[in-house]
């Protein structure tokens, strides 16, 4: 073979720099600004709108830490609401917490708040479930009569809340002020839709394994569920643990009174304890600050992952 019989190599081909747009590619689109714009001024502008509504949020919490810490005089001195003439001072909470009230109130608050979250959160979610991935006559129904509990105003049922705790004989006990709470047709609403995003793939594959509706809901459903509830819960939890009216109603007895009622006692016989009173709502508000803080990332997973984030 000689040299003219070798074949020539094909030329190598450019890519063009062209962008990808003229090149009938589309191109990326970027997301939406969740600021007021893209530049300078409008980034600037949002973050001080964003710090006013924080001050104004922040400014009755400050002067309530701040009167928690001063003397009953200074606590009612308009003239010096902001720094005491007398100094700061732990009175206020020594006095809250020897009278021995406190422990009582703050572990009656924990025990109906825990359990008002653990029969909500587990009744929530398997009516969520059930209206999410059952068919049964009267669902639709069923499902809009939950619907539409939710604009009715609790309020509007404390007379016959307070009637059937008479009548079954629960009136200052544990179970009347815990059960009426545990109706949550928000929740149920809440977590039906979030079993809604799931994948039915999910569900068909843990049918095929054998699982029942009882197998799929524990195994399946909840452990991909465990933002949701964790969020629910927090929620459920601090509702039930500031609610005020209900346990106030339900019960008479000072041994079962909630923090909330028991804070509305901190008085004498010269009125209110301003100082006592933002002592005993700092030492009531801790509790729920921890939770917060150790769950917080539950409740920004899941409005990441429910239709607040856009799926």
């Amino acid at each position: 073979m000689t040299s003219t019989d070798v074949p020539a190599r094909p030329a190598r081909r450019t890519v063009s720099p062209l962008p990808a747009a003229r090149r009938g590619r589309p191109a990326p689109q970027r997301g939406p600004n969740l600021t007021l714009g893209a530049s300078r001024p409008a980034r600037a502008l949002a973050l001080a709108a964003l710090a006013v509504m924080a001050v104004i949020w922040l400014l009755p919490m400050f002067w309530a830490v701040f009167t928690a810490f001063k003397s009953e005089q200074d606590a009612s001195d308009p003239l010096h609401w902001i720094w005491p003439q007398g100094g700061f001072t732990l009175d206020a909470f020594r006095t809250v917490i020897e009278r021995g009230d406190l422990p009582l109130w703050m572990l009656n608050s924990f025990l109906v708040s825990a359990a008002v979250t653990v029969v909500t959160v587990v009744v929530s979610a398997m009516a969520g479930y059930a209206f999410s991935r059952t068919l049964f006559r009267g669902r639709r129904g069923l499902f809009a009569v939950t619907v539409a509990s939710i604009l009715v105003p609790p309020q509007l049922l404390i007379v016959p809340w307070f009637r059937q705790m008479l009548t079954l004989g629960l009136v200052d006990t544990y179970a009347a002020v815990i059960l009426p709470q545990t109706v949550a047709p928000v929740m149920v609403f809440i977590l039906k839709k979030h079993f809604d995003t799931i994948p039915r793939e999910l569900e068909e594959a843990a049918r095929i394994d054998g699982a029942g509706h009882v197998r799929t809901f524990c195994s399946v459903m909840l452990p991909l569920s465990r933002p949701m509830l964790a969020a629910v819960s927090i929620f459920v939890f601090i509702g039930a643990w500031n609610n005020f009216l209900w346990p106030f109603v339900s019960t008479s007895d000072p041994a079962l009174m909630t923090l909330p009622v028991g804070i509305t006692a901190v008085k004498d016989a010269y009125g209110v304890q301003y100082a006592q009173t933002m002592a005993s709502s700092v030492l009531a508000a801790l509790p729920l600050v921890l939770v917060f803080v150790f769950f917080q990332r539950h409740i920004v997973k899941s409005v990441a992952t429910t239709g607040l984030g856009g799926q």
